[in-house]
C-alpha cells in the first residue's frame, strides 16, 4: 500500500497551516471520489513519516475528519474513508447554492459574502 495515497506534503511556504492543508486535501479527495469509500488510510505514524509531519498533527487531522464524517475509525483495524464522504460533497454544493441565493437576495457582493464565510469559518 502506498503510505501516502498520493497525498502531497504540506507546502511550508503557505500561509495555511500544515494541519489544514492535509485536512482539506484528504476531504477533497474523498468528496471527489479520488479516495473511494472504504479506502484504508495509512496509520497516523506512517502518514506522518511519509509527509514529514508530526504524529500529533496527523492524528488531529484524522480526528477532525472523523468528526466531519469523512472518515471512520474502526479501532485497531484502521481508519477508512466513510461511505458518506461523496454524498457530503453534494450536500455542500446544495448548501453553497442556497447561501449564494440568500446573499444575492440580500444584495451582498461576492466579497461581502466571502468575508462572512471567512469570518464564520474562523469562529468555527
Amino acid at each position: 500500500m502506498d503510505p501516502s495515497l498520493g497525498l502531497a506534503p504540506p507546502d511550508p511556504a503557505s500561509a495555511v497551516a500544515p494541519y489544514e492543508q492535509l485536512r482539506t486535501q484528504i476531504a477533497a479527495r474523498a468528496a471527489s471520489g479520488g479516495l473511494a469509500p472504504g479506502t484504508r488510510l495509512p496509520t497516523v505514524r506512517a502518514l506522518a513519516d511519509d509527509l514529514g509531519l508530526a504524529v500529533n498533527t496527523v492524528a488531529k487531522v484524522y480526528r477532525a475528519l472523523e468528526t466531519d464524517g469523512v472518515v471512520v475509525t474502526e479501532g485497531r483495524r484502521g481508519t477508512f474513508v466513510a461511505s458518506s464522504a461523496a454524498a457530503s460533497s453534494s450536500a455542500a454544493g446544495t448548501a453553497a447554492a442556497a447561501y449564494v441565493a440568500t446573499c444575492r437576495r440580500l444584495g451582498l457582493t461576492v466579497s461581502e459574502a466571502t468575508r462572512l464565510v471567512e469570518h464564520g469559518w474562523a469562529r468555527a
